[in-house]
């Protein structure tokens, strides 16, 4: 299997809410019409789909009902401290929940963390170490 993510996929609550947070919000880029059935949110190489959770579920054959630490974050990496505050004040204007503020890490970065309307935990960080290139793709691990 080539080591490659093409697609992520958030099962959601309701999908025209969630596309109104990301499209109308957050001003992302979708071909996405009113009244499809899922939402495709091109991401530089990978897309961020979202797609009704009864119906993800029903596609993989697994029950809908889930609460609580799924396991998994997504993140937006930032190029410094102040884009990490503004990022998370944003989302908060959006009806997003901000989970844990901005703060001095560990790992000797910024970040903080929200969680999205349907509870999705997405990491905003600054790590002083990373490179974007002119894509805005972090160009180094």
């Amino acid at each position: 299997m080539r080591q490659k993510i093409s697609i992520i996929t958030l099962g959601v609550a309701d999908l025209a809410r969630s596309v109104a947070f990301y499209r109308d919000g957050l001003k992302w880029q979708t071909p996405y019409k009113d009244g499809e059935g899922i939402a495709w949110f091109p991401m530089g190489g990978i897309i961020l789909a979202l797609y009704p959770r009864g119906a993800l579920a029903e596609d993989a054959t697994v029950a809908p009902a889930g609460s609580g630490f799924t396991g998994f974050t997504l993140a937006h990496n930032c190029k410094n401290e102040a884009e990490v505050d503004a990022v998370l004040a944003e989302v908060a204007a959006l009806g997003a929940t901000v989970v844990k503020p901005a703060q001095q890490v560990f790992w000797g970065g910024y970040s903080g963390y929200f969680a999205d309307r349907d509870g999705y935990l997405w990491e905003v960080a600054y790590n002083p170490a990373s490179a974007f290139d002119e894509h805005d793709n972090i160009a180094n691990i």
